[in-house]
């Protein structure tokens, strides 16, 4: 099945696009969600520098009628809210495309990745349009192959370890940064970096060898 990649602009209709665009360095990342006719309810974790008083500010928006904060921390708090306008949500459901979580706003953008059919991928780009939602087509992929070998948890802090410059020579961040940013243990961070680096690294091991037992050797 294909995996895509997209890019949903929230209409500023919905307060989360006021609310992400007025914090546009903070991520807000959605790790559950449900909802009904009435009412979004979700799990949120807001990252950033400016947590606590994003978190203050959900409770100006008339649509959030209720807030319970989980867990406190100095860069990242999770969150419990409902939503009686939870019309991203709503639309993704309408289209019939099961809700694959977590997906993650930042400044009026929500950044989603499925792994569907392609009738049900049209069935939903439909259902925005039918919104009046705007998409970007970031990427599409044939193949799952990263989504296969990794853990979604591992695949997440994988992608935030490469979007933060932890690869790169030099590095941007520290081991120590990303998992601060990422509201983590140091050592829970390594932990799941080091498993998703092997699970890549043996894979890519695998296929190497794979390509070199099937390439015929050249005679004279």
């Amino acid at each position: 099945m294909p995996y895509v990649k997209l890019s949903i602009t929230i209409p500023d209709l919905v307060w989360m696009s006021d609310l992400s665009q007025a914090f546009p360095e903070t991520v807000f990342r959605v790790t559950a969600a449900t909802v009904n006719d009435d009412v979004g309810v979700a799990h949120i974790d807001v990252h950033g520098e400016e947590s606590t008083a994003v978190v203050e500010s959900f409770r100006d928006y008339d649509a959030v009628t209720d807030l319970t904060v989980l867990d406190d921390g100095p860069k990242a708090t999770r969150v419990q809210l409902e939503t009686t306008s939870p019309l991203m949500l709503r639309s993704i459901q309408d289209s019939g495309v099961p809700l694959q979580l977590p997906f993650e706003v930042q400044d009026g953008e929500l950044l989603l990745e499925l792994t569907v059919p392609s009738g049900t991928m049209t069935d939903l780009t439909e259902t925005l349009g039918d919104y009046g939602i705007p998409y970007t087509v970031e990427r599409v992929s044939q193949d799952t192959d990263s989504g296969s070998l990794l853990t979604e948890r591992q695949a997440w802090v994988l992608d935030r370890a490469v979007e933060r410059g932890y690869y790169d020579t030099p590095r941007e961040t520290t081991l120590a940064e990303l998992a601060d940013d990422l509201g983590m243990a140091k050592s829970t961070c390594s932990e799941l970096l080091h498993r998703a680096e092997g699970h890549v690294i043996k894979d890519y091991h695998t296929d190497t060898e794979t390509t070199e037992t099937e390439t015929p050797a050249l005679s004279d």
